[in-house]
C-alpha cells in the first residue's frame, strides 16, 4: 500500500520507496483495522432503524435492552480498533522517520558544504511534516475513503432517489476539493520557498551577530528578513482564505445534503417506500458516505504540503543515491600528489584555482602564501575532499579522493579552517571530534596543542561545556582547542588555513613546535599562512597569483629569490613579496 503522497514516486526514489516497505506490513494491519471500523459504523442506522421499526412498533423492552447492550458492545469495539490504528500509524510514522532522518541529514550536511546557499535544515522539516501527517487525522480519512462507495450502494439498495443525492453531493465535494488543491498547491509552493530564503537569511545574520551590532546594521537586516517573512505569510494567507472558504462551502454542503436526506426519506416514508426507520438510517449512513471526502477535504492542506514534502525528499535523496560507497583501502601514510587541479567554490561561475600541480612525500610540510583571493583557502578545501575538484585529481597515496570512503579517511585527515566552529559539548568531545572520548589521545593531542595547562584552570577541566560553536571560549582558545581537534588521533595529512591568525607569541611559539613535531612523526602538512612567520619552519613555499603557482619551490630559494641581500633575510620579507 502507498501512501496518498507517495503517488508520484519514481523508480529512482529508492530510499523513500524502501522506508515505505519497511512498514508495509503495519500500513496493510492499519487498513484492516480500517475495515473492522467502518462495518462498525453501520451499527448506528442499524440501531437506530431496529429502534424505530421493531422496538417502537413492539414496545418490547427486552428487545431495546438486548439492541442496545450489542450496541454498546460494537462501539466499544470500534474504539479499541480506533486506538489499535492510531498507535499502528503513530508507530509506522516513527519508523519512516528512523529510516529517512539519518539518510537526510547526511545529505543535507553534504549539500550545505558543497553548495552554497543551499537549503540547509528544511529536508529535515520535511520529514517532520510526513511523519505528522502520517500519525495524523489525514491518513485515517485515506484508509476510510474506499468505503464511501459501499455505504454509497446501501442508499441506492434503500431507494434510487437516497443514493443519487449522495452522488450527488459526493461530486460536490469531490469539486471542492479539486478546487482546493487548485488554489493552494502553488502557494503554499511558494510560501515554502520563500519561508527556506528568510530561515536561511536569519541563520546567516546570526552568525554576524558582532558585525550587525558593532556596525548598527540590525535595522537593515531586519527590514531584509521582514520582506521575506512577510512574502511567506501573505502566500500562506491566501492559500488559507481559499482553504477556509472551500472548507465552509464543504460543511454548507454537508449540513444541506442531510437535511434533504432526511426530507427525502420522510418524502419516501409517506409514500410507503421506506419505513421510517430506514428513513433515519438512510440519513445516517447519507452522513457517513460523504465523511471520509469531508475529512479529505478538511486536512487537504496538509496531505498537499506532505506530498511536496515528500517529493522534495526524493529529490534530496536521489542525488545522494549517485555516491557509491567505495572500498576500503589500507591506511593512508601521507604522499600527496596534486595534478593540474582546476577547482572553484561550489555554485561558482569561474575556477579560482587553475592547473595546480605538487607533491609531497610523507613528513614533508608546505606553505601556502598569496594575496587574498588567490585561492588558499580553495585549495584546502579541495585537497581535505570538503569542495570536489572541477577538473585534475587529488591523489593520497596514489588513489583519487573519490576512491576514499569518507569515514574511513576522515580520522587520517587534521583540518584547521580559517573560522574554527566548535560544536555545543565538552572541550573533550569536541577534541575527540564528536566520537568516542579516547581520554589518553584527547589529552596528547592538548599537550600538543599548548592547551593541556588552560584546559585544567577551567572549574571542569576537560568537561567543560562551551556552547553553541564554542561561544563560551575566546578566538584564541577557540583556534587552539581546533588544533587540538585537527592533531587528534595522530593523522598523517594535516592543512591549516592560516592558523596563527588569532594565537598571540605564545601560541604561535607552540605552533612553530607543533609543526616541528609533525615532521618528526611523517605527517605530511599544508599551512596557508597571511603572517609569514612561520614559513622559516616548512620544506617547501608554494605561491598562489590569481588562482595560479608562481612560484614552486624549496624555503631556502623562496627567501633567496623573494627576500632582499641583507645578513639574515626576514620570513616578512617573503610574504611582502607575495602580498
Amino acid at each position: 500500500m502507498n501512501l496518498p503522497f507517495a503517488t508520484h514516486a519514481s523508480a529512482s526514489q529508492s530510499p523513500l520507496r524502501a522506508a515505505l516497505r519497511a512498514s508495509r506490513g503495519a500500513l496493510l494491519f492499519a487498513a484492516f483495522f480500517s475495515i473492522g471500523i467502518n462495518f462498525l459504523m453501520l451499527v448506528p442506522p442499524l440501531y437506530m432503524m431496529q429502534v424505530y421499526d421493531r422496538v417502537l412498533s413492539s414496545r418490547s423492552e427486552a428487545t431495546l435492552i438486548t439492541l442496545t447492550v450489542i450496541t454498546l458492545g460494537a462501539f466499544l469495539a470500534m474504539g479499541i480498533l480506533e486506538v489499535v490504528r492510531s498507535r499502528i500509524l503513530v508507530r509506522v510514522s516513527g519508523r519512516l522517520d528512523s529510516i529517512l532522518t539519518p539518510l537526510v541529514f547526511e545529505n543535507v550536511f553534504r549539500n550545505h558544504v558543497r553548495a552554497t546557499g543551499s537549503s540547509r535544515t528544511q529536508p529535515l522539516g520535511d520529514v517532520a511534516m510526513v511523519r505528522q501527517f502520517v500519525a495524523g487525522p489525514g491518513l485515517f480519512a485515506f484508509f476510510d475513503l474506499p468505503f464511501a462507495p459501499i455505504f454509497l450502494g446501501l442508499l441506492f439498495l434503500m431507494h434510487p432517489l437516497l443514493g443519487f443525492l449522495s452522488l450527488g453531493g459526493s461530486v460536490i465535494l469531490v469539486l471542492l476539493a479539486l478546487a482546493s488543491e487548485w488554489t493552494s498547491r502553488q502557494r503554499l509552493a511558494e510560501a515554502t520557498r520563500h519561508n527556506v530564503a528568510a530561515t536561511n537569511f536569519a541563520e546567516t545574520s546570526l552568525r554576524n551577530g558582532d558585525a550587525m551590532t558593532a556596525m548598527g546594521m540590525l535595522g537593515a537586516v531586519k527590514r531584509r528578513w521582514m520582506a521575506r517573512h512577510e512574502r511567506m505569510l501573505q502566500m500562506q494567507a491566501q492559500a488559507s482564505d481559499w482553504a477556509g472558504t472551500l472548507s465552509n462551502a464543504t460543511k454548507v454542503v454537508r449540513i444541506a445534503l442531510q437535511s434533504l436526506m432526511l426530507g427525502a426519506g420522510a418524502l419516501l416514508a409517506i409514500e410507503g417506500k421506506i419505513s421510517p426507520g430506514l428513513m433515519i438510517a438512510a440519513s445516517i449512513i447519507g452522513s457517513k458516505s460523504l465523511a471520509p471526502i469531508e475529512a479529505l477535504i478538511a486536512n487537504w492542506g496538509g496531505m498537499v504540503a506532505a506530498q511536496q514534502a515528500w517529493r522534495r525528499l526524493g529529490a534530496l535523496l536521489r542525488a545522494g543515491d549517485d555516491e557509491i560507497q567505495p572500498m576500503s583501502l589500507p591506511a593512508p601514510k601521507g604522499q600527496l600528489d596534486v595534478e593540474a587541479l582546476v577547482a572553484a567554490p561550489p555554485g561558482a561561475a569561474a575556477a579560482v584555482l587553475r592547473g595546480v600541480s605538487f607533491s609531497l612525500r610523507p613528513g614533508e610540510a608546505l606553505g601556502i602564501v598569496g594575496a587574498s583571493g588567490s585561492g588558499k583557502s580553495t585549495l584546502a578545501r579541495v585537497v581535505t575532499g570538503v569542495w570536489p575538484a572541477a577538473a585534475g585529481t587529488v591523489r593520497i597515496d596514489g588513489a583519487e579522493l573519490g576512491q576514499w570512503s569518507r569515514e574511513q579517511l576522515g580520522p587520517y585527515i587534521g583540518y584547521l579552517p580559517q573560522d574554527v566552529d566548535l560544536f555545543d559539548g565538552t572541550i573533550a568531545e569536541n577534541i575527540a571530534r564528536l566520537g568516542e572520548v579516547d581520554a589518553a589521545a584527547v589529552v596528547a593531542a592538548a599537550r600538543m596543542a599548548g592547551i593541556h595547562e588552560l584546559i585544567l584552570s577551567f572549574p571542569q577541566g576537560y568537561d567543560t561545556l562551551i556552547g553553541e560553536s564554542g561561544n563560551r571560549l575566546s578566538g584564541g582558545q577557540r583556534q587552539r582547542v581546533g588544533l587540538a581537534r585537527a592533531l587528534y588521533g595522530q593523522p598523517t595529512l594535516c592543512v591549516f588555513d592560516e592558523p596563527n591568525s588569532n594565537l598571540d607569541d605564545a601560541g604561535e611559539a607552540q605552533l612553530i613546535e607543533v609543526l616541528q613535531h609533525l615532521r618528526q612523526r611523517q605527517t605530511t602538512t599544508l599551512v596557508i599562512a597571511h603572517r609569514p612567520s612561520i614559513l622559516q619552519y616548512v620544506d617547501k613555499i608554494m605561491i598562489l597569483q590569481a588562482g595560479q603557482v608562481v612560484f614552486l619551490g624549496p624555503r631556502a630559494e623562496a627567501f633567496a629569490r623573494f627576500a632582499r641581500p641583507v645578513v639574515a633575510p626576514t620570513v616578512a620579507q617573503v610574504g611582502a613579496a607575495v602580498g
